[in-house]
């Protein structure tokens, strides 16, 4: 089985600052993919930003230079910097992994269970 796990959420002031954390456990044979997902009340869920496992990354037009994303592979754990908040980027955040599981073939992509990040203004 394979559990992604968020942290970091929270209610921080416009201008703010927060950091997300998501780490992936269980019998994991590796990573590929990874990214971070928002979904505010009444849209659609969204592509906040990706990173390949060779640490490329992608970012929406909303976040790029505000928001970074990173990956520890040793910890199984990818990260969103958060900066400079508005209160538009309130939505839950949901991470995402395409990963292959120990004894399987191919990949399965995974979600976190979200962390609610509310900014006000």
């Amino acid at each position: 089985q394979v559990q992604l796990v968020e942290s970091g959420g929270g209610l921080v002031q416009a201008g703010g600052s927060l950091r997300l954390s998501c780490a992936a456990s269980g019998s994991i044979f590796r990573i590929n993919d990874m990214g971070w997902y928002r979904q505010a009340p009444g849209k659609q869920r969204e592509l906040v930003a990706a990173i390949t496992s060779l640490g490329s990354t992608s970012y929406a037009d909303s976040v790029k230079g505000r928001f970074t994303i990173s990956r520890d592979n040793a910890k199984n754990t990818v990260y969103l910097q958060m900066n400079r908040l508005q209160p538009e980027d309130t939505a839950v955040y949901y991470c995402n992994a395409d990963i292959r599981r120990i004894w399987n073939t191919y990949s399965t992509y995974y979600w976190g269970q979200g962390t609610q990040v509310t900014v006000s203004s």
